[in-house]
């Protein structure tokens, strides 16, 4: 674990009491800290990241960071290695997007059609919320907007994805976690198809309140794949500029 001589997290020790918001928040806050430390490049693709020694970085117990850093696998921002720990990954190429992308769109248009069945005005209200939110999010490409804007983002696809009701279709969609949208992690460029993302999200929400599942199914399936064609454009830009950089320093 890299020092960060700024690091300091205020809730640094588990208080007496009940333990278990206590802990929950301690882990948020653990996790929050490793996506900083990801996103402003503190942390660099291949960096090893040890529980024990991120336990001291931070003034922690070693039990919310391996919760944490289990959450950050989840969403690919971190891998384990057998017998070694944790590291950060390399950025995914094109064809690991793709194929992210590709499990996407098998996934999530029949978890939206499932959820349009169960739907109640409760539900709706709470995806009008992380829509407003994820428009409200500041469109930059430093680490608190992204985390911003991803928190966001992902909440509305979770709502989605719990509302439909089946269990293994949940358990598939957690496994995709945040991957695809990692590389905007990596390479720094922010959240460039803003206003596409929240435009297709309130055009799926209000399918959702017309209540017809089909119709819904289509929608998320347009809109996954508009998010993989514009992905896969954002790697190739990135890759090019990375490309020129190099060129030019050598």
């Amino acid at each position: 674990m890299k020092a960060d001589p700024e690091a300091d997290l205020e809730a640094g020790r588990e208080p007496e009491g009940d333990p278990r918001p206590v802990r929950s928040t301690l882990v948020d806050q653990v996790y929050e800290r490793l996506m900083e430390l990801v996103l402003n490049g503190t942390l660099k693709a291949g960096d090893p990241v040890s529980i024990d020694g991120t336990a001291r970085h931070l003034g922690v117990s070693q039990t919310p960071v391996r919760e944490a850093l289990a959450r950050m696998e989840s969403t690919g921002l971190v891998v384990r290695v057998a017998m070694r720990g944790y590291r950060v990954p390399e950025m995914p190429d094109a064809k690991e997007i793709a194929d992210i992308m590709d499990a996407r769109l098998l996934i999530e248009p029949q978890l939206a059609e499932l959820a349009c069945a169960h739907a109640d005005p409760q539900w709706l209200g709470a995806l009008e919320q992380a829509i407003d939110e994820q428009e409200r999010a500041p469109h930059t490409a430093d680490a608190a907007a992204i985390r911003q804007y991803h928190r966001a983002d992902e909440q509305f696809h979770r709502l989605i994805a719990e509302r439909a009701g089946n269990a293994a279709l949940l358990r598939a969609y957690d496994a995709l976690g945040g991957h695809g949208q990692r590389f905007r992690l990596f390479i720094g460029v922010g959240v460039q198809d803003s206003d596409f993302a929240v435009a297709e999200h309130r055009e799926l929400l209000a399918a959702f309140r017309r209540g017809y599942g089909p119709e819904v199914y289509r929608i998320m399936h347009a809109h996954i794949s508009g998010v993989k064609e514009r992905a896969l454009a954002e790697h190739a830009e990135a890759v090019h500029t990375h490309s020129a950089q190099n060129g030019r320093h050598r």
